[in-house]
């Protein structure tokens, strides 16, 4: 079976070169694999290295990975092994808070509330895996009773802004033909904004309860949680007859792990431990068009669907 070791570096800094690219190389070759000489996706900052060898088992491959990135002695490059087989994905589901955007929607509405740190701790030990999402959020809802309903615009206005490559990412995916749905355990008054500025064609997230112009403390019944994003990653590739191997879902915390597990390549990006080792990817150093190079789009595709 062919597979494809795919080289990453951050467009900012763009450090790749041939020298890491022979030395991934020597690194398969130690293991048993033939490695093709390297494709370049784009200068100094993508390439590939096709090798063709039995590397079927996920965490063989991450093992693969890991000794790449340890020759490369902490510089800032990402590395993922997958099936060449299957690379263009045609359904894209991406986790909001952390991942498309930078911030956590909840923890700077807390902040207006004056109590930031008491949420963001409980944030925190949810999406590292330590507390149950659906009483965290109802939790944290409750602290924030009373806000006035105009904060959540505020919000969105001052603190907001999308990740890196998030714009590119979803764009290119959507210009080659793939379905894209951001999917969130926050709020829909966030996805549906954050949605229109990355250009996903759909989203999903939980509704807050608000009368009288001021939250209530309370979230609609049922919570989206863990389990309903792999529901929507499951009824989107359903509907469109799409086979598992043609789906990609992205996320950085508990909430994302089955998801994750759940599609055709599951990226974690910049993720919590419990999200990282359940992930086929891990996007460390990377902005989001990591995820574009990891499909085997060039530099130029993406500018194309940029200017397109």
């Amino acid at each position: 079976m062919s597979f494809v070791l795919t080289l990453i570096s951050h467009p900012a800094q763009r450090v790749l070169t041939p020298a890491h690219a022979a030395t991934a190389r020597d690194v398969l070759s130690a293991q048993g694999f033939m490695a093709a000489p390297p494709s370049w996706l784009a200068q100094d900052l993508a390439c590939d290295i096709p090798f063709d060898g039995n590397a079927s088992e996920r965490d063989q491959r991450n093992n693969i990975v890991a000794s790449v990135l340890t020759q490369f002695d902490g510089e800032p490059l990402d590395a993922v092994i997958q099936p060449l087989e299957n690379r263009r994905k045609t359904l894209l589901i991406a986790d909001m808070d952390s991942t498309i955007i930078e911030q956590e929607c909840l923890d700077e509405l807390a902040d207006f509330a004056g109590i930031k740190e008491r949420v963001s701790h409980i944030t925190r030990r949810t999406m590292a895996g330590e507390l149950e999402f659906e009483s965290s959020l109802r939790e944290r809802v409750a602290l924030l009773k009373g806000l006035d309903e105009a904060v959540l615009q505020r919000v969105f206005d001052q603190r907001i802004t999308l990740t890196s490559g998030a714009r590119d990412l979803v764009g290119t995916m959507r210009r080659h033909g793939a379905v894209t749905c951001l999917v969130s355990g926050g709020f829909t008054f966030f996805t549906d904004r954050v949605a229109k500025a990355a250009g996903f064609e759909h989203h999903k997230a939980n509704l807050l309860v608000l009368e009288g112009g001021r939250l209530t403390g309370q979230v609609a019944e049922p919570i989206l949680g863990r389990a309903a994003k792999c529901d929507t990653l499951k009824a989107y590739a359903r509907d469109r007859a799409l086979t598992r191997q043609q789906t990609m879902a992205v996320g950085d915390g508990a909430n994302d792990v089955s998801m994750i597990e759940q599609a055709g390549l599951g990226v974690a990006f910049k993720p919590h431990k419990i999200l990282a080792d359940a992930a086929d990817a891990i996007i460390v150093h990377s902005d989001l068009t990591a995820l574009l190079f990891l499909q085997g789009y060039s530099a130029e595709q993406i500018e194309a669907s940029r200017s397109g």
